[in-house]
């Protein structure tokens, strides 16, 4: 369970929910993560650069992204 709050969806600014109504359609709910960064625009803006400049860059393999993701949820007790 998150220590703060993450926004509700329907009250986040329109670039943002529609960030958070894709990750609902492709994983049932919007990420938790996503969510407490949406408290603050600017930085949710920021991170979801920081993943697209990844994404773009193709320094980092997607399978290598998505192993690295998942041993990181694991070691915060992530459920995902």
């Amino acid at each position: 369970m998150a220590r703060i709050d993450g926004v509700a969806p329907d009250v986040a600014d329109d670039g943002i929910r529609a960030v958070l109504d894709a990750q609902a359609r492709k994983w049932g709910v919007p990420l938790a993560n996503h969510l407490l960064y949406a408290r603050r625009p600017s930085i949710f803006r920021g991170v979801r650069a920081m993943w697209t400049g990844l994404d773009a860059s193709g320094l980092v393999d997607a399978k290598l992204v998505a192993l690295i993701n998942r041993r990181v949820a694991a070691l915060n007790g992530c459920e995902f």
